[in-house]
């Protein structure tokens, strides 16, 4: 078994070990913030001092990690992903980009290898939004685009989240010093588990990622009117869960068949949820996302348009609230070439796809262009405890960013 083999098992060892922080036995939960939240970036930030890197924890609580180049304060090379999770969650969303990262460094520490860039490591604090509902908390404070209104939020703990931030021994005010500099970093790169089957269709350890598709998210209200389930006749109903079921299924019906759209109604509650009630009000969610925003747009004034002519069809009143907005951000040209380069320097297929979930390069996008390496999940699974990847694949990873970092050419053209 060769060195770099052995480097998988280490990146496999740490993320089972890193699995074992949870604030609930038996089931993976870690959000920002929590006690658990802050042991796991005590212990990332000692795996970066391990590896040669001087590691320290910024005012977000981003663990961030830099080896210095060939001289001392150049501009880096930005690699990460994040720490915390989502509740009853996998071990490999986000902590297999931040371990392998770090892992990668320890081996060029291990070589003395000194490139003409730094490379700066960061395990970042939020970014799956759980106890907050506000996305991409680590990578928009670096990005100087973290919003201070959100430090009145409250969880469901009823703390907000400047209590919290102050909890976990930081101080809110400071957030934006976290902010970094276009100038300081060369680009962003983020390596990831797919969270969906192609790879694994295609039989591929790894691929390049296109771009991370826009999102826009919906809370739809319809009323109707409750009545008794065995007295009113069936022409005279004002269902809203019958409604509803008509609404979900135009959802559906118009994101088949076009590819890199997707629509999911992921949340619905019925009132008075009682099985001999015609239900009266319905409250559900929609969730559209597309790898063009033209494409996604489209779609919702379609969908919307939908859902207006069911509710008066059926005498029912809509009310349509937006949640969330973010438009797709494409992966740069210039860096998919170098992955993909890497990945045929390990003798792999090189295969192209979009990320329909969101990621941290989302917001770094901001400050750096950004790149992004999938890794193929047993399944397509994520977000659940059987989210997995195997050994032989997270090699593959392991040494495509090697090969990445190691023939890293920046972009000559000068960016505005």
């Amino acid at each position: 078994m060769s060195d770099r083999y052995r480097l998988a098992d280490r990146i496999v060892e740490r993320i089972e070990e890193l699995g074992e922080i949870s604030e609930t036995p038996g089931m993976l939960t870690r959000v920002c913030f929590s006690p658990e939240h802050r042991r796991a970036a005590d212990l990332i930030l000692g795996w970066m001092r391990d590896a040669g890197m001087a590691a320290r924890m910024d005012e977000i609580g981003n663990a961030v990690g830099r080896y210095e180049g060939a001289q001392p304060g150049l501009p880096c090379l930005m690699l990460g992903s994040h720490y915390d999770t989502v509740r009853d969650a996998g071990k490999w969303d986000g902590p297999l980009g931040v371990i392998t990262a770090i892992e990668c460094v320890a081996d060029l520490a291990r070589r003395g290898l000194r490139l003409p860039l730094a490379i700066e490591v960061v395990g970042f604090a939020d970014e799956e939004g759980v106890r907050f509902s506000s996305t991409l908390l680590g990578s928009s404070a670096i990005a100087g685009t973290f919003d201070k209104r959100l430090l009145d939020a409250k969880g469901r703990d009823g703390l907000t989240m400047r209590e919290a931030v102050l909890a976990f021994g930081l101080e809110p005010d400071a957030i934006g010093r976290a902010a970094r500099k276009r100038c300081g970093i060369h680009a962003y790169i983020e390596l990831h588990i797919e969270q969906g089957p192609v790879l694994e269709e295609k039989d591929l350890p790894v691929g390049v990622v296109t771009a991370i598709s826009g999102a826009s998210r919906f809370r739809i209200e319809l009323d109707g009117r409750a009545g008794h389930a065995g007295t009113v006749p069936m022409t005279l109903r004002r269902d809203a869960l019958a409604g509803a079921a008509d609404c979900i299924a135009a959802v559906e019906r118009r994101c088949c068949g076009v590819a890199g759209l997707v629509g999911t109604v992921g949340q619905i509650t019925a009132e008075p949820g009682a099985t001999n009630v015609i239900p009266g009000r319905v409250s559900f969610s929609v969730d559209l996302r597309a790898s063009e925003d033209q494409i996604r747009e489209n779609t919702i004034a379609r969908v919307l348009e939908d859902l207006r002519e069911i509710a008066a069809r059926r005498n029912l009143r809509l009310a349509i609230a937006k949640t969330h907005e973010c438009g797709t951000v494409q992966c740069a040209v210039w860096l998919r070439e170098q992955i993909a380069a890497a990945i045929k320097a390990g003798g792999h297929s090189v295969t192209e796809l979009p990320s329909g979930a969101g990621h941290d390069g989302m917001a770094m996008a901001d400050i750096a262009d950004i790149g992004m390496i999938f890794v193929r999940c047993r399944d397509g699974v994520s977000h659940h405890p059987d989210e997995h990847t195997e050994t032989a694949d997270v090699e593959a990873a392991a040494l495509t960013l090697l090969h990445f970092i190691e023939n890293f050419k920046p972009h000559t053209e000068p960016r505005i």
